[in-house]
């Protein structure tokens, strides 16, 4: 499926915490679902150790393939935390603390609490535009289609909507979710001539066992609504047929 105007990015998740299964990753569909909502469709997740020079390979690989990349996790006050730094080399640029988010940080803090560690979480490329904070005081950055947001979701969640108008989307992607109760190989062949006839929707189907009932969801995404309810209507045509049941709550 192409868009009429595609805007594609990639996600770039830091963190050995989440590699050994300690932190359960939901940046990722709260990212896809934010830059979806923006017409920039996500085409890529990576989730990487904290380690230098995989951070860097992995940056520059990702900012040549995609409109935009974004990262999360390693900005914090730790010694772990080199994204940052990592970034700094991925651009050849200076790492530094960065003066406007120096600043920031020490307005956020009471006296005698802006120490040595926090300071460190304003060290960046001393040229990167910043990504405001309105949750915890420590910014993001970005360096031209590199963004960096915190790993803890809420922070990052907050960072989102001061960034609405930095990004240039493409065509909205919508998309609409069908439950049947059934089995893909029920269905497999159907869908597949209903996706043969309607080459601008992306289907997917994808099994589930919810609440001790066995079905499967059928998404449907495309920029054009209209597309999107003449699928629909074409799937439901051999649901019908089948005399499937179609799951309203799940």
């Amino acid at each position: 499926m192409t868009n009429k105007k595609e805007i594609i990015a990639g996600i770039i998740i830091i963190g050995n915490e989440v590699l050994s299964g300690r932190t359960k990753d939901i940046n990722t569909s709260n990212l896809a679902e934010w830059l979806n909502s923006l017409g920039i469709e996500v085409k890529e997740v990576r989730i990487i150790p904290d380690d230098e020079q995989v951070i860097i390979d992995t940056v520059n690989e990702l900012r040549n393939n995609f409109n935009y990349v974004f990262t999360t996790g390693g900005i914090g006050p730790t010694h772990d935390d080199i994204t940052a730094k990592s970034i700094s080399k991925a651009f050849s640029l200076e790492y530094g603390y960065h003066k406007e988010a120096f600043s920031i940080l020490e307005n956020y803090y009471k006296p005698g609490e802006f120490n040595e560690g926090r300071q460190k979480m304003a060290k960046m490329p001393i040229t990167a535009k910043l990504i405001i904070n309105p949750s915890s005081g420590a910014p993001g950055f970005y360096v031209e289609n590199v963004f960096c947001l915190p790993g803890v979701p809420s922070i990052l969640n907050s960072m989102l909507g001061g960034l609405n108008n930095v990004l240039v989307g493409g065509d909205q992607v919508l998309s609409k979710t069908l439950n049947l109760r059934t089995v893909e190989s029920e269905i497999a062949k159907p869908l597949s001539d209903v996706q043969k006839k309607n080459n601008e929707v992306e289907i997917g189907s994808y099994p589930f066992f919810r609440a001790g009932k066995l079905g499967v969801s059928i998404v449907l995404r495309s920029t054009n609504q209209k597309k999107i309810d003449q699928c629909n209507d074409q799937i439901l045509e051999f649901v019908k047929e089948k005399k499937i049941e179609i799951l309203r709550k799940i």
